[in-house]
């Protein structure tokens, strides 16, 4: 297949806007997109036990949101590279909106039982899958923004970064508040969220489009691509490898987080909210740190110190005998998660030629949510009370990982080198 780039030609319609501040066309259509994004991440599985009081399907429900994902991203990403990301983004806030506005209608008139928890399920997998064609959207345009800024590509990232886990913050606390009230009134402010996250969208930058040859088969070509030009960027592949193992850890610690803040610390929904709000604020003080700490020490210093904390954390976790000390460990595991976050973004955008960003992004995210399902299964199959066994297995097999990772990758000039990485085309 071969790969053509217009950088001059406008990707949709919306390229016809004058152009505008980043935060007009890009940091606000993310920030409510990521709002969204937060919510049904995090407030779906508390909504699922809200209504069915079930761990088992609360962990059901964790894998049948991410399954419909991890199977979107080919799709996405190569929309993305096709259509542009703007019109992508638009039709999946908006389908998302409409479609949560009326599963929150069904759940009112539906009596409890099997009926609202099939809706329930079914909007878990859903949400899931809209949210990551918005998702990649958004990604794309972050990458161009990071190439064409007169900046360094990192400082943009820690901002956009920093956008994503302030949603974070608010988010979960926000949906554990309105299921207090009732499931419809968290289901509305993320259909209202969704909206307004549409209307924006249309405004953001044009992204490069990707044509082929006439009567090339487009079937697979998304993912082809994307798997090509990670072959060709060992650096990435090393990192994208290290984090796929380390998602394990983390897709368990959000699947298993509700049973084990409601179950065994007997509180409330609003808890668990309160738990994932105060990791969100660390690791938004982590994201703001890194920005400066990427200037002195490099991608590669940043990804050690940050595996380091992230694996040591996730190994007490295992043990944490209260609330409080789970908040705690929780917070430091997802700062050292939110720092290689940075590192993962930063070289992305850096090293994924332009023309083929949706494709490569969507096979690297692919990759790193394969876990998430996974660890859905495990906390359904899983009784309560042996969760803290497996949290401590997959934390071993973080730090491994990780370690592995970075040890290879001790040598690498873009990781290496403080202040600017270099800029590298594959």
């Amino acid at each position: 297949m071969t790969i053509q780039l217009y950088e001059g030609r406008p990707a949709g319609r919306h390229a016809a806007v004058p152009p505008g501040s980043l935060l007009r066309r890009v940091y606000a259509p993310r920030a409510f997109d990521a709002l969204a994004f937060s919510m049904s991440t995090y407030a779906m599985p508390l909504l699922v036990l809200a209504t069915t009081e079930s761990a088992s399907l609360t962990g059901l429900a964790f894998a049948l949101e991410w399954i419909p994902r991890v199977a979107a991203f080919g799709l996405a990403g190569d929309l993305v590279d096709r259509r542009g990301a703007a019109i992508v983004f638009f039709l999946a806030s908006s389908a998302r909106g409409v479609l949560v506005a009326g599963g929150s209608i069904a759940l009112m008139m539906l009596e409890r039982g099997t009926a609202q928890t099939l809706v329930v399920m079914a909007l878990a997998a859903a949400t899931g899958t809209l949210t990551q064609f918005s998702f990649i959207a958004n990604e794309a345009v972050g990458a161009i923004v990071s190439r064409r800024a007169d900046t360094q590509a990192h400082k943009v990232q820690a901002v956009l970064i920093g956008i994503d886990q302030t949603a974070t913050l608010t988010g979960p606390a926000l949906g554990g508040v309105l299921l207090l009230a009732g499931p419809t009134h968290m289901l509305a402010v993320l259909s209202v969220l969704s909206c307004l996250a549409a209307a924006l969208a249309l405004q953001t930058p044009p992204t490069p489009l990707r044509g082929s040859q006439p009567g090339t088969t487009q079937r697979g070509a998304g993912l082809k691509t994307g798997w090509r030009t990670l072959r060709s960027l060992p650096a990435l592949g090393w990192l994208v490898g290290g984090l796929t193992v380390s998602n394990l850890a983390l897709g368990l610690l959000q699947s298993a987080s509700p049973i084990i803040v409601v179950e065994r610390f007997g509180l409330s929904p609003a808890a668990v909210g309160t738990l994932w709000s105060a990791a969100a604020a660390s690791t938004l003080l982590t994201v703001t740190v890194c920005r400066f700490a990427l200037n002195r020490l490099g991608l590669w210093g940043v990804g050690v110190v940050c595996s380091t904390v992230a694996s040591a954390a996730c190994l007490a976790l295992a043990h944490a005998p209260t609330y409080t000390a789970y908040v705690v460990l929780m917070a430091l595991f997802m700062a050292g998660d939110g720092g290689l976050t940075v590192v993962l973004r930063t070289l992305r955008s850096l090293l994924i030629p332009a023309a083929v960003f949706g494709s490569t992004l969507s096979l690297t995210i692919l990759l790193l949510l394969l876990p998430f399902p996974l660890a859905g299964i495990i906390v359904a199959l899983t009784s309560p009370w042996a969760l803290d066994y497996v949290i401590a297995v997959c934390a071993a097999l973080q730090a491994v990982a990780l370690g592995l990772a970075f040890l290879r990758l001790r040598t690498d000039p873009v990781l290496r080198t403080p202040g600017k990485p270099a800029q590298v085309t594959a």
